[in-house]
């Protein structure tokens, strides 16, 4: 009995594992099998791979070949493994030889002629090769770009089956090998975001915006139709510093993971901005799916922003799922096979009209709606969601005599001021697993280290003795407060940046 070694990538979240490709060639009726707990698009392999070998001249089904994908025990996904089980079961026949592809890992899918088609995951899968030790892994032509990215192994770029298997006899009589050239594609120039000098007026609404992009804070805007939430959550992005190199990584393996149409090649720098539609379901924002577990928007937001508009629309099972995720930034979906873990840290902005008709403004006058139905749209939000959120502020619609004003402040100038904020922050935290002030516990903001004097606090411990606020809002507080200093250039907040602070947290309708 022949038996051939190879190695394939399974993934599991965006973390792959290593699943070793064993192919048996044995006495029985002629036939091929796949063991190993796979999927329906693993278990059509042995037609794809049938089909391509015998297109080029190598029939593999003569005998009885069984294909073992180990560790049994885990679920494989997905049409990637092809290439992998083509191989082994090549080497399994004497096309190639054994001790050549033994140690190498393979992705691709094959079409029937036994070209190697790209698939989604590249970046993740190459990564867990790395770290694994395997120093050449064999990719589709189209994904060889994208692989390189994860830097310190050999990628080796291939066409077809054909040309994977002439390269293999070249090695095996000790022939140099060169790989296809992979042809580089200029990146995309991103898509200009929207600049915050396009916003007139709202003075405290630019200010809450500049602190969530200085200390990474959450963001709830309540104000009537019109008065600028979308376009103002919208230049965010704009005011948030390119991404730090492992977490634009990571972001890189999730957009890999999705396959998402149009998108840039090379990392992702900027910060994404995901904005989903108030219908969607629990899975579409949190993860899940039947199958394949896909990440939801809120993995998709990792490392930037998830705008929420009209919030108070969404599904109050879909908001209250938020809570966990706010906190620990990941999210974990269950399954009866596995437990598929995503990462989700991510700056969520929340804007809401102030009652079902938006138009409860100034005396309320023009609102149509019950006073049943105004107390009751905002509450949808839930209190243990919002008290999460640091910033809660009013967004008043602006009148003629904004419009007839100067322009506001670019967002170049503010984004300057929130980098200069951002590294201070980075040298206070320096060694800490986290960057940003609005990461920081409040138990160490209030230990004896950190503490602010009493007289710099008194407002915020009145807020708490009269019930304004609950420990998690006073702990918020405290890092708006640090944040604010920040800005202002100042090595501790002062009584102001503390009074601002909570100012900026208690001026919206559902902080009342």
């Amino acid at each position: 009995m022949t038996l051939g070694r190879t190695w394939g990538v399974g993934l599991t979240g965006i973390d792959g594992f290593m699943v070793e490709v064993e192919a048996q060639l044995g006495p029985g009726l002629p036939g091929f099998t796949i063991v190993g707990l796979g999927d329906s698009a693993v278990k059509q392999a042995p037609d794809r791979i049938r089909a391509a070998c015998t297109h080029l001249g190598w029939p593999v089904s003569q005998k009885k070949l069984v294909v073992n994908l180990s560790p049994a025990s885990r679920q494989k996904v997905g049409s990637g493994f092809d290439v992998a089980i083509a191989v082994a079961a090549l080497a399994a026949t004497g096309v190639v030889q054994a001790w050549v592809v033994d140690g190498v890992a393979h992705l691709g899918e094959l079409g029937l002629d036994g070209t190697i088609r790209p698939v989604t995951g590249i970046l993740p899968t190459v990564q867990a090769a790395r770290r694994a030790g395997i120093r050449h892994i064999v990719v589709p032509l189209a994904n060889a770009a994208e692989a390189r990215l994860a830097g310190q192994i050999l990628v080796h770029p291939a066409r077809d089956l054909a040309q994977l298997v002439d390269r293999y006899a070249a090695l095996a009589h000790g022939q140099r090998v060169e790989d296809p050239v992979v042809q580089q594609v200029d990146p995309v120039a991103p898509a200009p975001v929207p600049d915050l000098a396009d916003v007139v007026g709202q003075e405290e609404v630019r200010l809450a915006l500049e602190v969530a992009a200085a200390g990474g804070h959450h963001l709830f805007m309540v104000g009537p139709p019109g008065a600028g939430k979308t376009m103002l959550a919208e230049r965010l992005p704009g005011l948030l510093p390119p991404l730090p190199p492992d977490l634009a990584l990571e972001v890189s393996a999730i957009r890999s993971i999705l396959d998402v149409p149009g998108a840039m090649p090379g990392l992702v720098e900027r910060a994404p901005f995901v904005a989903p539609h108030h219908g969607a379901s629990a899975a579409a924002i949190i993860g899940g799916g039947s199958g394949r577990v896909r990440p939801g928007a809120i993995t998709r937001a990792h490392g930037g922003v998830l705008f929420l508009d009209e919030a108070a629309e969404f599904k109050t099972s879909v908001l209250q799922a938020l809570r966990q995720p706010i906190e620990s930034g990941q999210i974990v979906v269950a399954r009866a096979h596995d437990m598929v873990c995503f990462p989700a840290r991510f700056q969520l902005v929340l804007a809401a009209n102030p009652c079902p008709c938006g138009m409860l403004v100034g005396k309320g006058d023009d609102c149509s709606c019950t006073p049943l139905k105004r107390r009751g749209y905002l509450t949808r939000l839930g209190g243990p969601l919002l008290d999460r959120v640091d910033l809660q502020v009013h967004v008043a619609a602006p009148g003629r005599a904004h419009l007839a004003g100067p322009p506001g402040e670019p967002s170049s100038a503010v984004a300057a001021r929130v980098a200069a904020a951002i590294e201070s922050q980075e040298r206070r935290w320096q060694g800490m697993p986290w960057r940003l002030n609005g990461r920081a516990p409040g138990p160490l903001l209030r230990s004896l280290s950190w503490r602010l004097a009493a007289e710099r606090t008194r407002e915020l411990d009145l807020a708490i003795d009269r019930g304004w606020l609950s420990l998690r809002g006073y702990d918020r507080c405290l890092r708006l407060a640090w944040t604010l200093a920040d800005l202002r250039g100042a090595v501790t907040p002062e009584a102001r940046d503390v009074a601002e602070a909570l100012s900026l947290r208690q001026s919206t309708p559902a902080a009342a």
